[in-house]
């Protein structure tokens, strides 16, 4: 029990029902969760390590909705249907519900110091960056069930159950593939234009992997690999290098305030936006400003 997830949240409109179970493997922890839900019920999260979020099951009405996004990006729905999202490390997330009455969810976290000594090579550091919404394929719900019902088990098998099952999850929706000595080929002229071009376009809401694959005809893996092998970036840091862009213009408009740029430029409020931006520049917005405008 050498690593222990660490992670801040603030939550409102939850009570969890039926006990909490938590399971520990080789660098790894099952947290199985069942929650009564309030009418509106929602929170902020973010996970010092990566993890994977899991729903099983919901309750809900004909209007019912769960919707969640990394701050300041524009909200995906319908989130209560079984899926499983890959969240990177220190990725800002915040989720909204109306109408859920109940939700089963696993959240499983990884120690990245553990999946680096067990995969060594065949886990570049940028698979881990990149998120994945909503990947509902039934073999991962299927393992995401075995996986809950050992965390629920009065009597649980040998540890390499659960830390094999969990591992094979992980392994399948990051798409990582067997330990080929190979050299990753570029995107071709066209493909990169076509996706650097929707980036700089749609740069201001959450872009998917799978919308840029699509738009060069390459699976979301061999895309973003092919991409990063092309710009040195993986597909969400070159989004967030262009986001970034964007927002200095507006900062050097004198008529707009701190907190207009942060609304204009998608970001949940001025706090987050400074954060941020302070994060990939190095500086403060309004230092920035105050060296750059004429």
């Amino acid at each position: 029990m050498s690593y222990l997830p660490r992670m801040n949240n603030r939550i409102d409109g939850f009570s969890v029902i039926q006990g909490f179970h938590r399971r520990y493997w080789d660098g790894m922890v099952a947290d199985l969760w069942n929650v009564d839900c309030a009418p509106e019920a929602g929170g902020y999260y973010v996970g010092h390590d990566p993890r994977l979020f899991a729903v099983l099951d919901a309750q809900f009405g004909a209007d019912g909705d769960f919707s969640m996004a990394e701050l300041g990006t524009v909200p995906l729905t319908a989130c209560q249907r079984r899926a499983i999202s890959f969240i990177p490390a220190g990725m800002e997330m915040r989720t909204e519900m109306r109408g859920i009455r109940f939700l089963r969810h696993l959240d499983l976290h990884f120690d990245v110091d553990g999946l680096t000594r067990r995969f060594g090579e065949d886990l570049p550091p940028h698979t881990l960056e990149e998120p994945r919404f909503l990947c509902d394929e039934a073999r991962l719900l299927s393992l995401a069930d075995l996986i809950a019902a050992e965390c629920a088990a009065p009597d649980p098998l040998h540890g390499l159950y659960g830390d094999g099952l969990t591992l094979a999850l992980l392994i399948d929706v990051l798409k990582i593939g067997a330990a080929v000595e190979r050299q990753r080929s570029k995107l071709a002229a066209w493909q990169l234009r076509k996706a650097t071009e929707f980036i700089e376009e749609h740069c201001l809401r959450a872009i998917r992997l799978d919308e840029l694959a699509a738009l060069t005809g390459l699976s979301p893996s061999h895309f973003s690999h092919a991409f990063k092998a092309s710009t040195g970036l993986p597909p969400h840091r070159w989004q967030m290098k262009v986001r970034m862009v964007r927002v200095k213009e507006f900062l050097r408009r004198r008529d707009m305030s701190l907190t207009t740029v942060a609304a204009e430029t998608g970001f949940a409020d001025p706090a987050h936006f400074a954060r941020v931006f302070r994060r990939q520049v190095g500086v403060s917005p309004s230092i920035w400003r105050k060296a750059n405008l004429d």
